[in-house]
C-alpha cells in the first residue's frame, strides 16, 4: 500500500480561520488571512472545534495518491460520499498478465491457505484471459476478477469530511485493510494542520466510543485543545 498527499489548501488552518471570521468581520477575506496573527488564528480554530462550527472547515480540502489497495477496500471507501474519487478502470485497463492481489494476514500467515487462495486467483485470471481472447470486451471479462485485485484511486476530501473518515476508518473496529490506509492518511494531514488534527482519529479519542456493545474496550483519553 502507498499513501501520497498530493496536495491540500495552503495554510489550510489560516484558511479555516478566516472563513470563521468572515461571518463577524467587517472587512474582506484577504484582509483577514493577511492580518490575523497565529494566536488570533488559534483561537478561532479553538472557537470552532469547541462549538462544533464545522461548515467552515469544509473550506479546506486534501488530495491523497493510493495504490496497491484491494477493490474491496475501494468499494468500502467510495461509500463516503461527501468526497471525490477517481478510479484506475478495469473497464480500459486490460490486464496482460495476471494482476498483483492484496493477500489477507489471515491467509498469508497459513501455507495451506495461501495455496487455496493463490489457486483461486489463478484460476479466475485464467478465465478473464480466456474471456477476452474470444473477444468478451474487457468490462464484460473483468466479472470474473476478485475483490482482491490491486488498484489506484485519487481521493479529495474536505476537512470536515476527513474528520468523519478518521472516526470511522481508523477505528479498532474498521476492516483492518482500510484501518491501514486511513492511519497512513492522517499521518499525512496531521503536520499541515495540527491544531485541527490534534484528537483526529476513532470516537474514543474525543469522549465514550460510539460503537456501543460493538466495542473493543479501548479507554477513553481526551486530548486536550488548551
Amino acid at each position: 500500500m502507498n499513501v501520497e498527499l498530493l496536495y491540500h489548501t495552503e495554510n489550510p488552518e489560516r484558511a479555516v480561520a478566516t472563513a470563521a471570521r468572515i461571518c463577524y468581520a467587517n472587512v474582506g477575506a484577504t484582509e483577514l488571512m493577511d492580518t490575523m496573527s497565529d494566536e488570533q488564528v488559534r483561537h478561532v480554530l479553538r472557537t470552532i472545534m469547541q462549538s462544533g462550527h464545522y461548515s467552515t472547515l469544509e473550506h479546506a480540502s486534501y488530495t491523497f495518491a493510493i495504490d496497491g489497495v484491494s477493490r474491496a477496500l475501494t468499494h468500502q471507501l467510495v461509500r463516503h460520499r461527501l468526497a471525490s474519487f477517481n478510479q484506475q478502470s478495469q473497464r480500459y485497463v486490460k490486464f496482460d498478465e495476471e494482476p498483483q492481489v492484496v493477500v489477507p494476514s489471515s491467509i498469508s500467515s497459513n501455507p495451506e491457505l495461501l495455496e487455496i487462495f493463490e489457486n483461486a486467483i489463478h484460476t479466475s485470471y485464467e478465465a478473464y484471459a480466456e474471456l477476452a481472447k474470444a473477444g468478451v470486451p474487457a468490462e464484460d471479462a473483468r466479472y470474473v476478477l476478485p475483490n482482491a485485485c490491486e488498484s489506484k484511486i485519487v481521493v479529495t476530501m474536505n476537512i470536515r469530511e476527513l474528520l468523519h473518515f478518521f472516526e470511522l476508518r481508523c477505528c479498532n473496529r474498521a476492516q483492518w485493510e482500510i484501518r491501514a490506509m486511513a492511519n497512513k492518511m492522517l499521518e499525512l494531514v496531521k503536520p499541515t494542520a495540527p491544531y485541527i488534527f490534534m484528537d483526529a482519529g476513532p470516537s474514543c479519542r474525543r469522549g465514550p466510543c460510539k460503537e456501543g456493545k460493538m466495542s473493543c474496550g479501548h479507554p477513553y483519553e481526551r486530548v486536550s485543545r488548551d
